[in-house]
């Protein structure tokens, strides 16, 4: 009698099965993905493998990426096209051939219920794009025009983030031949990252190639007006440049650590030098990766070499700014190029501690909270200070005349927050979400400049770039320190408000720039906005800007 039981129990449970895993299925969220805002859809799901890899099928980059896909049954061969990019994966095989070169995967082609799926973020960041996942919403976004941003912008939930109709630009200085316009600084951010700007990816391993790319890139610059250019030189806690302490940038081969045959910053130094250019050495201070996985680092990598450094945060590997050891190593990084290279500046973005999301750095309170500070919130600000603090007195002791620089978040607090903040209503601050305090870098002098990243328009109400210019004009007035303003020429023609479909929101700001004394140049965000996609004749306004004032 128990026999029976038994048998009828195991039966029951058995015709059970597929009913669970049908409602276990059914209860899995389903990965959206979108390209630059729009939504990309295949004919089956993508899913994300045991490795957390996210598969894709094969429309997914034919239809929405628009590659070329060719799927050979006979050697389980996937070949993906675009440009001048030749992507071949191999059902089964760890390795891919990107342009002849052998590049380590984590997942290669699998083939599921008769579909082909590849790996998303391997072949889009082969192809140019950048890729964001959103944990929590399992979305990933996709980016053609920027690289990824530290946060979205602003945005105040009761009203409209755009006005229906554009305000007018406060104020439109006239624009006859022979007015004044003598900004010193006419700078360009060249994003080395996902081979953005430079090197492409089709001159991995290519010296000539490589080269010759970026004299073009000066070229077309210059030509324009441009007088200097911050080049991204530790984009994902790799150098493009020989380190003893961080491994070669996969930018350059494709393969990270790996060594690419000579010394591209050198050749940059000296190819800017040549043409009357200054050169800044960009560095993203504790980004370690732009995505999570370890798999293809190389050994000398931070996220290998000093795990216990590391912090999972929205999807990306920071490094934690917490512990002294691990700032003092990116300062480190810093000097070894101030030391060994004829550099103008030494430059770092807003990479401190990432905005919204968590940050796991309980232990790290309390083991390096030192002086007791009683709040996390000033605890993490007091590690920024620190590094920005330490890193300028290493600067100037070994070269006084170099110039350095951070470029902060646009905003650094609100009136609302703080009665001496901008007029704006950001949802996110440099000085409460990245913990940021660029009015004490300021005020004490730690830094030569700063350039905050005003990328919105001269309309848009929750950060208007007027407010923000005056705002920060007051802030470094009799300080000492110079102020460039970061501008968004990657948003031109890219962004869908009204106002930013046309060259002339940039050449407005920079008008209202001409305003003030204080303001003594701006950096354009990104240099290929301006000499590859020139949208609506950009490059062609910004050169009538600039040279209608050389008097």
């Amino acid at each position: 009698m128990n026999y029976r039981k038994w048998i009828v129990g195991l039966l029951l449970i058995v015709l059970c099965l597929p009913l669970i895993s049908s409602g276990a299925r059914a209860a899995t969220a389903v990965i959206t993905i979108e390209l630059d805002g729009r939504a990309l859809t295949g004919d089956v799901n993508p899913y994300i493998t045991t490795s957390n890899v996210t598969m894709v099928p094969l429309g997914i980059i034919s239809q929405g990426l628009g590659a070329g896909v060719r799927w050979d049954q006979a050697t389980k061969t996937v070949t993906i096209t675009q440009d001048q990019t030749v992507l071949k994966l191999v059902n089964g095989k760890k390795t891919a051939l990107v342009n002849g070169s052998s590049v380590v995967l984590d997942t290669s082609v699998q083939i599921k219920q008769g579909r082909i799926m590849v790996p998303l973020r391997f072949v889009g960041e082969q192809l140019g794009l950048q890729v964001v996942w959103n944990q929590a919403a399992k979305h990933i976004s996709l980016f053609s025009n920027a690289e990824p941003p530290q946060v979205i912008d602003p945005v105040t939930p009761t009203q409209p983030t755009v006005p229906t109709v554009p305000a007018p630009p406060k104020p439109n200085l006239p624009t006859l031949p022979g007015t004044k316009t003598g900004k010193a600084m006419k700078g360009a951010w060249i994003s080395t990252v996902y081979n953005l700007d430079w090197p492409s990816v089709s001159s991995a391993g290519k010296i000539d190639k490589q080269k010759a790319e970026f004299d073009s890139l000066l070229d077309k610059l210059k030509s324009v007006g441009f007088n200097a250019v911050f080049v991204q030189v530790r984009p994902s806690g790799d150098s493009l440049y020989p380190s003893t302490i961080v491994p070669w940038s996969k930018v350059l081969t494709g393969t990270q650590g790996k060594d690419p045959g000579y010394d591209p910053l050198d050749y940059m130094v000296e190819a800017a030098h040549e043409r009357g250019m200054q050169i800044h050495a960009w560095f993203n201070p504790f980004r370690a990766t732009t995505d999570s996985s370890t798999a293809s680092l190389a050994s000398s990598h931070v996220a290998k070499a000093h795990p216990e450094w590391i912090v999972n945060a929205g999807g990306k590997l920071y490094i934690n700014p917490g512990i002294p050891e691990a700032r003092q190593q990116i300062i480190d990084t810093v000097m070894e190029v101030v030391k060994g290279y004829k550099i103008d500046g030494v430059h770092l973005d807003d990479y401190f501690y990432p905005s919204g999301v968590a940050f796991a750095d309980d232990e790290a309170y309390k083991s390096y909270n030192i002086n007791s500070i009683p709040t996390k919130d000033n605890w993490r600000r007091d590690n920024i200070n620190d590094f920005v603090r330490n890193l300028g007195n290493q600067i100037h002791a070994v070269k006084p005349s170099l110039s350095y620089g951070i470029s902060p978040f646009g905003v650094w607090r609100n009136i609302k927050m703080d009665s001496t903040g901008s007029d704006t209503k950001a949802g996110v601050t440099a000085y409460d979400s990245m913990y940021a305090d660029v009015r004490t870098w300021i005020s004490q002098g730690w830094i030569d400049y700063v350039a905050p990243q005003i990328y919105w328009s001269l309309s848009f109400e929750t950060a208007r770039y007027d407010k923000l210019v005056d705002w920060w004009v007051k802030e470094v007035r009799n300080s000492g320190v110079k102020l460039y303003i970061g501008m968004a020429s990657y948003k031109v023609g890219t962004d869908k408000s009204p106002e930013w479909q046309s060259g002339m929101q940039i050449i407005n700001q920079l008008e209202y720039n001409d305003l003030y004394d204080e303001v003594e140049g701006s950096i354009m965000f990104r240099a290929n906005d301006i000499t590859a996609r020139d949208p609506f004749g950009l490059a062609g306004l910004l050169t009538l800007f600039f040279k209608r004032n050389v008097i």
